[in-house]
């Protein structure tokens, strides 16, 4: 049984990616380290709570005692790391939890592993273990209005939340380079799908139309984004864990670029459609002041993973928001919970007696 000690995994990607693997593999153990912060919501892995091959472990990454115990009790063959602060806007009002989780989380990580896979004096590392960064396309900065980037992009990170995921990568990157140990590295570009949190921008358009509420567009809405489809983003990490060679960076993309106005005015006649609600329209539509630092463009080149593993992104954007527009809309609930805050009630409920 293979055994991947996976960092949060109650957020919106690392949910995905448990619900993925536990519904391709049969002889997998997924140790699951989410601190349940305001985007981590347990409630999210609920249909997996009694499934043994899912232990859910409620700690900080950060916490050097819980990750070594986890690492000699559980002794897992991979450490994916999901585990971020993530929210451009919060890390510009407030950077040094940014700084904490992604970096120095990201540093502890690193060490625990090293402490349980090297031995230091043979200079060896424990044979099929590997440490795999999920990281960010942020972190090489903007694009023009032509070109893509590649692996090989000098890091260039604009907003406290970029340059904090890209200090991350440099000490994984030093890791590998220091000592040996076997990583890779991902950087994704936009993703979108099921059980995102409502202050990104797809979630919070469907719940801000359906409830007849201003939609904010940071200035004119021409900035452009590779949106990935986020269960093709988690068969790719799947696919860089297993065979990507270590000490690589791979890239993943959708080869889905478009405007976040145009993202917006898709959402509103889709929901308008689909609600038969002629209230739904672009007159929701509210320009505000540009984000500080906003980058104009990202746009990722996955060539180098399809190349070596083989991987492409098989959800168009025009299928995958309609999926991910019918999600949200079949699953309302979850979203009052969700934005009301009564899901951070759903840990003490379950779990304080355990």
């Amino acid at each position: 049984m293979i055994t991947y000690l996976v960092t949060g995994c109650a957020g919106f990607i690392g949910t995905t990616f448990v619900h993925f693997m536990l519904s391709r593999y049969t002889d997998i153990k997924i140790v699951n380290l989410d601190a349940l912060t305001y985007a981590g919501n347990l409630e999210n892995l609920k249909d997996i709570e009694d499934d043994e091959r899912h232990i859910f472990v409620h700690g900080n990454i950060c916490d050097k005692e819980l990750v070594a115990g986890l690492m000699a009790r559980y002794d897992p063959d991979f450490i994916i790391n999901f585990a971020a602060e993530s929210h451009v806007d919060r890390s510009i009002s407030g950077p040094e939890i940014f700084v904490t989780t992604n970096v120095m989380g990201t540093v502890n990580l690193l060490q625990q592993a090293k402490n349980a896979w090297y031995d230091a004096g043979q200079k060896t590392w424990k044979p099929g273990k590997k440490y795999v960064q999920v990281s960010t396309d942020e972190v090489y900065g903007a694009l023009g209005p032509e070109g893509f980037f590649t692996e090989t992009t000098p890091l260039d990170p604009h907003s406290p939340y970029s340059a904090s995921k890209a200090s991350a990568d440099h000490f994984v990157k030093a890791f590998h380079d220091t000592y040996g140990m076997p990583v890779n590295i991902t950087r994704c570009s936009n993703n979108y799908g099921m059980y995102q949190f409502p202050e990104k921008l797809i979630p919070l358009m469907i719940n801000n139309t359906k409830n007849h509420k201003p939609l904010p567009v940071y200035g004119d809405g021409m900035q452009i984004r590779d949106w990935l489809f986020v269960e093709d983003h988690c068969r790719a990490i799947d696919l860089v864990t297993s065979a990507g060679r270590p000490g690589e960076v791979y890239n993943i993309g959708g080869h889905n670029e478009r405007t976040n106005i145009f993202i917006v005015k898709t959402i509103i006649q889709q929901m308008s459609e689909k609600l038969h609600d002629p209230e739904i329209n672009e007159s929701l539509i509210r320009h505000v002041e540009d984000r500080l630092g906003h980058d104009r463009r990202y746009g990722i080149d996955p060539s180098k993973i399809r190349a070596d593993l083989g991987w492409y992104p098989e959800t168009a954007f025009e299928d995958g928001i309609v999926k991910t527009i019918d999600w949200y809309l079949a699953n309302e609930t979850w979203m009052e919970r969700v934005t009301s805050g009564e899901y951070q009630q759903y840990y003490e409920r379950m779990y304080k007696n355990r």
